[in-house]
């Protein structure tokens, strides 16, 4: 993209309307060709004309009292400055304009034909680093451990190696190790020889003892403050245990055979109904309940967290296991196999890179030099020319936007910008051209409500009646309808959510030729099954404590209180410690984040791989308690400064901190923080929160209509400024699903979020997204939408689960009678010592026909 800087030079600098503009559109006269690229003298020589957008009145400015310099927008800081009084022709040097905004009289004009650029938008566009992020189930095993512990409870490593033996065993004899490698080596032979010796089964045995201490608990209760005192017994059971899960769960170079086996082994009793006969995972949801009833205010809620998130990853699986276990369900249901992994589409996915420096961009424009203008191309040539161009499918977008006022109007912050000025293609290297994408990254769908959509439109059409869900028949209808259908079919996805809900169907409406269903007792299964009572409880207690943890949240009286294992019990009285303890304070929360979007996202894609009806109960209680209102909250805030944020001492955190020696902390270290480019727990938890609101919301109208009441397009756009392509692909989604409701006006002053979305979001065939006209979505039938789902979930966990409260007509009867009459019966106590009575008004009172009786 290239810009003019235009400088008034009279009484023009003084008008106050042009101050306020930056975008401002350029008008050639007609002695210049469209699309050129105009040099100094033919621009001044053929009297261009500014005009102000909106309001703003035209006026034509002689070129006796303005200058303008061409070139790209970035080459601000160093333009060629050519003084008025000059020869046009005349060579000059370069010279810095300093700060251009603040120049009285100066302006960025876009060129017609070129992309217009807001310079706000410039400015922060390049604040915004390429984030090298790479997105997994969990960071480093040295940074997952890292965070188990408070820079609080540093000084408690030291105590542990004397009075608590089994928490210094598991932390690898620390005292006797000299670097943090060997520390991990022994820590890990440690732990396997604590897990042989059965210590994890004594180890939740003594946690459900913590959990029942009711003088604990009521103590806990009566105290004004809790510190880290209240929950020293706690912590030390849950970093066993955490070490034990995270360790175990994941392989590692070197691990002995026998060390697999019981992997495997550990996977399944984790999994298991073995504690109290439900899984361990259950256990630990009843510790966020409790905790956040009030009853147990000193539990160490980051640790629980943590410890249940593993627990859940290490049973389930995570989402590479996830994608194999999908594709192994495809193929037992019959259905045909992906048409692409969708991880690594994503991790090949690339976020928009920002302009090049000034020079770069001078050196690339001499290199390119001036293009020869075509007027007209024939057909076959233009065919020939983007056959040989290996980027006509990814920067050919020069020529698609020319002249497009909408462009130069919008002044949208938006950061998904290309480099304005590319080089030729021969200029790349090989390399380079393998990984510019020729096509859009994913294969499109097509769902078969789609195609009965299209053919009952296509039949009312040209035909004047509809045959219901008849996908088949297309007799009546023009070739190219036939077309289009072949066309439809030929990407038509059939999920397995739409196998289960057919099956359903089924099941209801056959529930005796139907037969039994046999029910997979999969981790998954066997975790709702543990869940299902309790659930809605659940998902209100993890929203609750994701609410006192996000950092937009404002301080209540009546909030719960989530720094109880982070507070010390003598509140700092310098200003190092203070400095010490907020950055913790900050770092806790942010880890509290992460563990509960990461629970949050695992339970949902699992359980809609399991059954989508498990999934739909989790997605419509997690809406029930404003989980979309607080995600959004979440994101209305500066979120490049979360993301970049540095609540992290290095050398406190473990295990580096027992193995070296600790420097004196100074308030200039504490404030430097780390040197990495971004925060990865943040982006982490970012990333999870987008893929949650995501779940919630895809195909569900009234979801989607929240997002659109609540102003979430503002919100999510800022979100575009982090140059990740995961996290703005999700947010590209959301914007996607909303655009039909946001008003015409909305859509064409955002054409280039429009164009990255057509760009980056997978396509749905015969869906238009970008227009108002949805049929299928009316106001009224949101309500009635929501009921037939809940009523749906309701029938499915009835059928499948409350087995004491099915149907009685279709209970078992035993009709054999010596069976009936040899069944042993248990009377009530009350019964027995009225039995006499019972036998006076019953029996001997009320005359009997035996004769009849017996007959």
């Amino acid at each position: 993209m290239f810009c003019a800087l235009v400088v008034l030079l009279d009484g023009f600098a003084t008008s106050p309307e042009l101050f306020g503009v930056i975008s401002l559109s350029l008008i050639p006269s007609a002695g210049m060709a469209r699309g050129d690229s105009p040099n100094f003298p033919d621009f001044v020589r053929n009297g261009w004309a500014l005009r102000a957008p909106r309001s703003h009145r035209s006026l034509s400015l002689s070129p006796a009292v303005f200058v303008v310099l061409w070139g790209p927008p970035r080459a601000l800081g160093v333009l060629q400055w050519l003084p008025a009084a000059q020869p046009q022709t005349q060579e000059v040097g370069w010279s810095c304009l300093g700060n251009v905004g603040a120049a009285a009289g100066m302006f960025l004009v876009p060129i017609p034909g070129k992309p217009a650029l807001d310079l706000q938008e410039d400015e922060g566009y390049s604040e915004s680093p390429d984030l090298e992020f790479e997105y997994a189930d969990t960071d480093k095993w040295t940074a997952e451990l890292s965070e188990l512990y408070s820079y609080t409870e540093g000084p408690e490593f030291l105590l542990n190696r004397k009075c608590f033996e089994e928490d210094f065993r598991i932390h690898s004899t620390f005292g006797e190790c000299s670097s943090e490698a060997e520390v991990q080596a022994w820590m890990r032979y440690n732990i396997f020889l604590l897990l042989e010796v059965g210590t994890f089964n004594a180890l939740v045995e003594l946690l459900n003892m913590e959990i029942d201490n009711s003088a604990a608990c009521s103590s806990a209760v009566r105290k004004p403050a809790i510190s880290l005192a209240d929950s020293t017994d706690l912590r030390v059971l849950l970093n066993i245990m955490y070490l034990i899960v995270e360790t175990v769960r994941q392989e590692a170079e070197g691990d002995k055979p026998e060390w697999k086996s019981m992997r495997q082994t550990f996977r399944a009793e984790l999994g298991a109904p073995l504690y109290n006969n439900e899984p361990f995972s259950v256990m630990l949801f009843g510790m966020v309940t409790k905790f956040c009833s009030g009853h147990a205010p000193h539990f160490p809620m980051k640790k629980v967290l943590l410890l249940l998130w593993k627990t859940v990853l290490c049973t389930l699986g995570g989402f590479e296991e996830l994608q194999s276990m999908k594709a192994e369900k495809r193929e037992v249901l019959g259905l045909p196999p992906l048409p692409e992994d969708s991880i690594q589409v994503i991790r090949s996915m690339r976020a928009a890179s920002p302009p090049a420096s000034a020079s770069d961009l001078i050196e690339q424009q001499q290199k390119r030099g001036r293009r020869e203008h075509k007027a007209l191309i024939k057909q076959d040539n233009l065919d020939a020319f983007n056959e040989r161009d290996p980027y006509k499918a990814d920067d050919s977008r020069e020529e698609e936007e020319e002249n497009d006022d909408d462009n130069s109007l919008e002044g949208e912050t938006f950061p998904l910008e290309r480099d304005e000025v590319m080089p030729p293609p021969t200029q790349h290297p090989p390399s380079d051209r393998i990984t510019c994408p020729k096509g859009l990254p994913w294969a499109p769908k097509v769902r078969e409500k789609d195609i009965e959509m299209f053919l009952e439109s296509s039949r009312s059409k040209f035909i004047g009646y509809t045959l219901g869900s008849d996908t088949n028949t297309v007799v009546g209808l023009p070739r190219p309808i036939h077309e289009s259908i072949r066309t439809l079919k030929l990407h038509k996805y059939t999920s397995i959510a739409e196998v289960q809900v057919h099956m359903e169907e089924e099941y209801l409406r056959s529930p005796l030729s139907g037969g039994e269903e046999e029910v997979e007792q999969v981790p998954a299964e066997i975790l709702y099954q543990g869940l299902l009572p309790s659930l809605p409880q659940y998902m209100i207690a993890l929203l609750k404590i994701l609410l006192a943890a996000a950092p937009t949240s404002k301080a209540k009286t009546d909030s719960i209180n989530i720094l109880a294992d982070v507070l010390p019990e003598e509140m700092p009285t310098t200003v190092l410690q203070s400095m010490k303890l907020g950055v913790d304070v900050n770092r806790h929360k942010e880890i509290i984040v992460k563990a509960i979007s990461a629970v949050l996202l695992l339970l949902l894609k699992h359980f809609k791989l399991n059954h989508i009806y498990q999934f739909e109960y989790m997605a419509q209680h997690l809406v029930f308690a404003n989980c979309i209102p607080l995600i959004l909250k979440f994101f209305n805030q500066n979120i490049m400064s979360y993301i970049t944020a540095k609540n992290s001492i290095s050398v406190l955190d473990y295990p580096y901190c027992v193995v070296h020696e600790l420097p004196e902390l100074t308030a200039e270290s504490l404030e430097a923080g780390d040197n990495n480019q971004f925060c990865w727990r943040n982006l982490f938890s970012c990333i999870n929160l987008l893929r949650i609101l995501n779940k919630l919301t895809k195909w569900k109208h009234s979801r989607t209509m929240m997002l659109v009441v609540f102003k979430s397009a503002p919100i999510l756009k800022r979100a575009l400024k982090v140059k990740q392509a995961m996290m703005q692909l999700y947010v590209l989604k959301l914007l996607k699903v909303q655009t039909k409701y946001l008003g015409r006006q909305w859509r064409k002053s955002n054409m280039k979020t429009m164009s990255a979305i057509y760009q980056k979001v997978r396509h749905r065939l015969n869906d238009d997204w970008a227009y108002g006209n949805d049929l299928d979505a009316r106001p009224w039938d949101f309500q009635a939408e929501e009921c037939a789902l809940r009523a749906s979930i309701e029938r499915f966990n009835a059928r499948r689960y409350d087995r004491a409260h099915g149907n009685p007509d279709f209970v078992p009867v035993d009709n054999c009678l010596q069976s009936v009459l040899g069944q042993r019966v248990e009377l009530p106590e009350e019964f027995q010592v009225n039995y006499d009575l019972w036998l006076e008004r019953e029996v001997f009172s009320r005359p009997i026909s035996w004769e009849e009786l017996l007959q």
